[in-house]
């Protein structure tokens, strides 16, 4: 991408005029930050059908290379950017956070897709991560089921605008600006269910007080009024179970509100969207006050 010289000028150090065009003062973090955000290189690999629209990406037609991700590697070693496309398993999380560890500080995480970003249609499913923000620390994310070209184009300037904010000079802004290396990435392990070794303690700690038959370690008690309508259910239940058998009827039942519990999820989503219309023209009413 072109260097504009005349934005480097923009500094406490006076520029004559004839000069502006042949000499740029700028500090060393703006100088290294616009060298990285103009040399992006993803990391070539795909994990659903997010996957199509990135290619689409890289591509002749958009061509993301004009905004410095020039080309896609194969190998982590070489690659600055994981875009995460696609549905992540808990089979398939594990490579990931691997393939993460290899990859070469400065590196960045784009989360692409509803999958990618809280799991999708796939949220809270027995084989599917919900997100990739629980394993890999995500530096954007891209809306979309699956996303479009124009909208992975918008997250990668987002992404290089983030890069332009990161200093050298401070050691606390980024993981790899500090003193020493990094930690890895804990990978997660794939057994029964996928365990975060992070989470080791806690998952010993719990299996030890149910070995000991000890209430489990977080677990929330009832407050007392509620086990008590709990118990007054149950009992009701099981006389009624008694005295006739189990009718159509009997399977029905209203909410405290008065209304049975599908009619109530409606009215909530009628909730949902009036507020979700009133916020985007509250937002469209403050862009038209900033621009006049």
């Amino acid at each position: 991408m072109e260097l504009n010289l005349q934005e480097l000028n923009q500094t406490e150090f006076p520029v004559p005029a004839e000069l502006e065009n042949n000499i740029a003062i700028t500090s060393l973090s703006q100088l290294y930050n616009w060298g990285r955000r103009n040399s992006m290189w993803p990391m070539l690999f795909g994990l659903a059908c997010c996957a199509i629209e990135m290619i689409a990406t890289a591509a002749s037609r958009f061509d993301f290379s004009r905004f410095g991700f020039e080309v896609m590697r194969a190998t982590p070693r070489q690659a600055d950017l994981m875009i995460v496309s696609g549905t992540v398993t808990k089979k398939m999380v594990v490579p990931i956070v691997r393939l993460y560890n290899q990859m070469p500080e400065p590196k960045y995480v784009l989360a692409m897709g509803a999958c990618a970003s809280g799991g999708g249609p796939f949220k809270e499913g027995y084989n599917v991560v919900s997100g990739m923000d629980k394993y890999l620390p995500v530096d954007v994310y891209v809306p979309g089921c699956p996303p479009t070209p124009q909208a992975l184009l918008y997250g990668m300037i987002a992404l290089q605008r983030k890069i332009d904010g990161q200093s050298i000079a401070n050691g606390d802004d980024v993981p790899w600006y500090g003193v020493g290396t990094a930690e890895p990435t804990p990978v997660p392990v794939l057994g029964a269910d996928i365990i975060d070794p992070r989470q080791m303690d806690m998952i010993r700690r719990q299996a030890e007080a149910a070995a000991n038959n000890a209430p489990a370690i977080g677990a929330r008690e009832l407050p007392a009024i509620t086990q008590v309508a709990v118990t007054r259910t149950a009992v009701e239940s099981a006389a009624v179970a008694e005295a006739a058998p189990v009718s159509s009827d009997a399977l029905t039942f209203e909410l405290p509100t008065g209304g049975v519990p599908w009619t109530e999820a409606e009215d909530i989503r009628e909730k949902r969207r009036l507020r979700a219309l009133a916020r985007k023209a509250l937002r469209a009413t403050r862009r038209a006050a900033e621009e006049e």
